[in-house]
């Protein structure tokens, strides 16, 4: 089927997002970017696109519509204490603030961003290893102590990172362990890539009206409601 054709059959369909047969245990948001038309002559804009995993079975992307989000999250039947995993994004954390309550929600910082924020820091392998080991199992005063003698502009932010994020740093290693909850965010963004698969196609533009659509289409393959 051409590009053409499937764009015509997107837009003429209604797909609704789906509605969970068992309680979500598990929330985990990312974002993604579209390119948009514009007039000729013009450069191009990218904006954002935000895709939700819910209970590691259902998908939601939404374009320019955060509330339409949350209704369809917390229209769901949501445990408590309900996970909320994302990255450091702080536009990631203003959503889940306004998912299920603040007494319900369990919030946890990805565990592969934090890994990969802290190499950035660079410097001694052996300090990297041990902040590495105690962030493993949830210690922050320990890492932060780690870098107090670093005037480097890396290792000040990544303080500054740890400090703004305490509270969702969790024992990673007790977490995987008992297999309490997923310890990382990479399977929304795994949805974000099979997404963008068609939404940047080589010189790809979209008209706005046309991307909620396509994030419809995209999220009911990925949710297993036809096959295209």
């Amino acid at each position: 089927m051409g590009h053409s054709t499937l764009h015509r059959l997107v837009i003429r369909q209604d797909l609704q997002l789906p509605e969970a047969l068992q309680a979500i245990p598990e929330v985990s948001l990312d974002g993604g970017k579209v390119r948009l038309r514009t007039p000729k002559g013009q450069e191009c804009e990218w904006r954002d696109y935000k895709a939700v995993r819910l209970g590691g079975i259902y998908y939601g992307a939404f374009f320019g519509d955060h509330q339409a989000l949350l209704d369809w999250v917390n229209s769901q039947r949501l445990i408590n204490p309900l996970v909320c995993l994302g990255d450091g994004h702080d536009g990631v954390w203003k959503l889940f603030a306004e998912i299920g309550n603040s007494s319900s929600r369990l919030e946890i910082l990805d565990w592969y961003h934090l890994r990969e924020n802290l190499h950035k820091v660079g410097g001694s392998l052996k300090r990297l290893k041990q902040a590495e080991d105690f962030l493993w199992t949830g210690q922050v005063n320990a890492t932060i102590a780690l870098f107090a003698d670093l005037n480097k502009k890396q290792a000040k932010n990544f303080c500054a990172y740890l400090n703004k994020h305490r509270n969702r740093i969790v024992n990673y290693a007790y977490y995987q362990a008992k297999q309490l909850c997923s310890i990382g965010s990479g399977a929304v963004e795994s949805a974000i890539k099979q997404i963008g698969m068609r939404l940047k196609l080589s010189g790809s533009q979209w008209h706005p009206e046309n991307v909620p659509p396509m994030l419809q289409l995209r999220c009911a393959y990925l949710n297993g409601q036809f096959a295209i």
